[in-house]
């Protein structure tokens, strides 16, 4: 039982930094001005993406597997 919720609990914060990460990427790809005080290129934005995806993929199948 211990182990679901931890499972559960940490699909759910991987989700989220994820999904912020990719949110992050896609913000910054359509902005002309700095994001956050970061000025960001758009071959740049390309990074955060992609780490968001590898975030976001296992925490969902955490969640959907627990």
């Amino acid at each position: 039982m211990e182990n679901t919720r931890f499972k559960r609990f940490f699909g759910a914060l991987l989700t989220v930094i994820g999904i912020l990460l990719v949110l992050f990427a896609c913000v910054a790809f359509l902005s002309d001005k700095p994001v956050f005080g970061l000025e960001i290129t758009k071959w740049e934005t390309l990074v955060p993406f992609v780490v968001g995806a590898l975030f976001m993929i296992p925490g969902v199948s955490l969640i959907s597997n627990s």
